[in-house]
């Protein structure tokens, strides 16, 4: 294992990326992790956006150079209860025949067409036995073939099978890795790989469990936590990065769970991870108020995990909750805070 230290850029004279035009907010992001969407559109020449707010998410669509085209403001269906139920997370999940909005809740699970303006799917969360001081809620969210994987407060993870088109959609499977809440959900495509481990999930110990998904999902690992709850986690050419709320970087091996590199990356708790799969770069965001974007690879030699440090971003005096790349080769990103009314956004030099 190696451990890396790297809270600041190497050459701080060098820029990879400059400040673009920003794309305004109706209100500022909930303090949130993982709390930022991005849609690329690139046969519509559109950049999708979205955003929770309370009660609210924002979807927001722009030209590439950010200037604001639409804007759609859509709430989480009541179910039971008195009071509007806050939203946890809003997400994209591109199936390899549609795109869906999904958002989740305290009271559920809504699944829209990707503009957000048809809902084609409920799921009402059923708080059981449940204290009634312990909190309901959905959160964490991914799609893996044609299937959408959404974790819960329970540990569980819902496995809904989605049609080519349609309403029809089923809970196919509830996965149970977890004791304590579900934190994020990553995924890469299988291709067609045997035994691959595809997906991973993490919660609010620090647990992460490595699966292989399928008609019915397999639990190939356990990495066992240490404390400290995981906000957020990606997978790459079956590399496992995982965020900490201890501001850590760990890149684990996903078929065996090896711990290969850890990064001191963050000063304070990590709220967004996210990862470029055409260049190898992972993004990630904290509550320090800094953005690193890294360089992931592989030795050709020995086969081990390395990693880079390429680019180092202050979002001055701003609570950072959410953070993404806005396409595939990681020339662009974009970065949300609370008590911040508008999406910055950063471009290569």
């Amino acid at each position: 294992m190696v451990a890396v230290d790297s809270e600041r850029p190497k050459d701080p004279g060098v820029r990879m990326f400059r400040r673009e035009r920003s794309i305004p907010l109706r209100g500022s992001a909930a303090a949130l992790c993982n709390n930022l969407s991005v849609l690329q559109l690139p046969a519509c020449n559109l950049m999708h956006y979205a955003v929770v707010h309370g009660p609210s998410a924002q979807l927001l669509s722009a030209a590439p150079e950010g200037v604001p085209l639409a804007q759609r403001q859509f709430h989480a269906k009541e179910g039971a209860g008195v009071s509007p139920p806050l939203i946890t997370q809003v997400h994209w999940c591109v199936l390899p025949f549609r795109v869906l909005l999904v958002l989740t809740s305290h009271r559920g699970i809504q699944m829209y067409e990707s503009d957000g303006s048809i809902m084609v799917y409920w799921h009402a969360l059923d708080s059981g036995d449940t204290s009634s001081v312990q909190a309901v809620f959905a959160r964490g969210i991914a799609a893996s073939g044609h299937f959408i994987c959404v974790g819960t407060w329970t540990g569980r993870v819902l496995v809904f099978d989605i049609p080519a088109k349609g309403p029809n959609i089923v809970l196919s499977e509830e996965l149970a890795g977890h004791q304590t809440p579900v934190t994020d959900i990553a995924t890469e495509p299988a291709q067609g790989q045997d035994s691959v481990a595809d997906m991973v999930t993490a919660d609010d110990s620090g647990l992460l469990c490595v699966w292989r998904s399928g008609s019915e999902f397999t639990l190939l690992t356990r990495i066992p936590g240490f404390g400290i709850p995981c906000p957020s986690v990606q997978l790459w050419q079956g590399i496992i990065a995982a965020g900490y709320g201890n501001g850590q970087v760990r890149l684990y091996e996903a078929t065996t769970g090896t711990l290969h590199v850890q990064i001191n990356a963050h000063a304070r708790a990590i709220c967004a991870l996210d990862l470029a799969p055409e260049a190898g770069k992972l993004l990630s965001a904290a509550e320090d108020t800094f953005v690193h974007i890294w360089k992931l690879s592989r030795s050709p030699e020995s086969g081990y995990i390395e990693v880079e440090h390429c680019h180092g971003e202050c979002i001055s005096d701003t609570q950072v909750c959410g953070a993404r790349f806005c396409d595939p080769t990681g020339s662009s990103f974009a970065v949300t805070g609370y008590d911040l009314a508008e999406i910055l956004r950063y471009s290569s030099v």
